[in-house]
């Protein structure tokens, strides 16, 4: 299909996200052939490895296609949605467990669906324009598609700051919060790549990794450690108002930036997954969020603020932390019985 290249070269499987114009947003086919590559490379001699890329300079992947969620679930087709994320949890489920090595190369914004392609890989690789976040609260949803279990995995309370304020993540903070595991610069990745094609061997990466520039969140760590200690969101909120400095007043403008719901939901889940979390265990509590988001979330008015009307006027259901109930957040994360998500195929 024309919005992802998959063919084989060398020895290795290789994936372009090649959907340019919309940033390479994730849509429903592009995650189903993505899926039987990956399906078909798996027992496949000739493929050593695979490795996945993306064209253009803006982004790697910036997300899923929520304009297509939008379309069919505010036309009463819900069932498109569920069928959408829990194939798409399935692929981030492949990755995470692949027997063979994954090599993505990550430029430019890197989000959502990006970040399930992208970050569950085995190497991943950061260049120096790499933009990574899980921003879905902006638009009423939850990170998912396995971020919550990268954002549990992160060091403290990293993981609720990083969900509940979609705050962007260059290479060198996303090494730290562990959605990358190397640096290397955009300019040698055409070499990299001919090397792994060649080669087929993770062998050939070494001599390409370099230092990044240096981020932002270990400098920050004691302050969201110490804001973001409770499940609470009006707590956080509070401690957060509280103090007079210059992280305080940003965290807290991007906390409003998210659907309170939302917000509350990210970190109730932060609280409930353990440290160790297995990809699979995140996506199945993810599922029941998504599963039910366009009918019991604003997710459907968080697209249609940002990505339809662009008015940027979200109308929430709530107007701050302290109005979300615990039995709405319990409400969203209750078990989904029969529809409960499962990696058969």
């Amino acid at each position: 299909m024309s919005d992802i290249f998959l063919r084989k070269v060398g020895r290795a499987g290789r994936v372009t996200l090649t959907r340019q114009k919309a940033l390479n947003a994730l849509s429903y086919e592009m995650c189903k052939a993505l899926d039987a590559a990956l399906l078909a490379w798996a027992d496949d001699p000739e493929v050593a490895l695979v490795v996945i890329d993306a064209e253009g300079d803006r982004a790697f992947c910036a997300g899923g296609d929520i304009a297509e969620l939008y379309a069919e679930g505010t036309a009463g087709n819900v069932a498109y949605g569920q069928e959408f994320w829990r194939d798409e949890y399935r692929m981030n489920a492949r990755i995470g467990a692949y027997p063979k090595p994954v090599v993505t190369l990550v430029q430019g914004f890197c989000m959502g669906g990006g970040v399930g392609v992208a970050c569950h890989a085995s190497h991943r690789i950061a260049g120096e324009s790499a933009q990574i976040a899980m921003p879905e609260c902006a638009i009423g949803l939850v990170p998912d598609v396995g971020g919550s279990a990268l954002l549990r995995h992160g060091p403290g309370r990293l993981g609720c700051y990083l969900g509940a304020t979609g705050t962007r993540m260059g290479p060198a903070d996303a090494i730290y919060a562990g959605f990358a595991d190397h640096f290397v610069p955009e300019a040698d990745w055409p070499a990299l790549i001919a090397a792994l094609e060649r080669s087929g061997e993770i062998a050939v990466l070494p001599p390409f990794l370099k230092a990044p520039e240096p981020g932002t969140l270990p400098g920050q760590q004691a302050d969201i450690d110490r804001h973001f200690a409770s499940a609470d969101l009006a707590v956080i909120e509070a401690s957060l108002a509280a103090k007079d400095c210059a992280f305080a007043r940003d965290t807290l403008k991007a906390l409003h930036r998210g659907a309170p719901l939302a917000v509350a939901t990210t970190l109730a889940m932060q609280h409930r997954l353990p440290a160790d979390v297995a990809l699979p265990v995140a996506l199945e509590m993810e599922y029941r969020v998504t599963h039910r988001a366009q009918e019991m979330t604003d997710f459907l008015e968080g697209i249609r603020a940002m990505v339809i009307d662009k008015d940027r006027k979200p109308r929430w259901r709530h107007g701050s932390g302290a109005e979300v109930t615990a039995a709405e957040v319990d409400a969203l994360l209750a078990p989904l019985g029969a529809e409960t998500l499962t990696f058969t195929e």
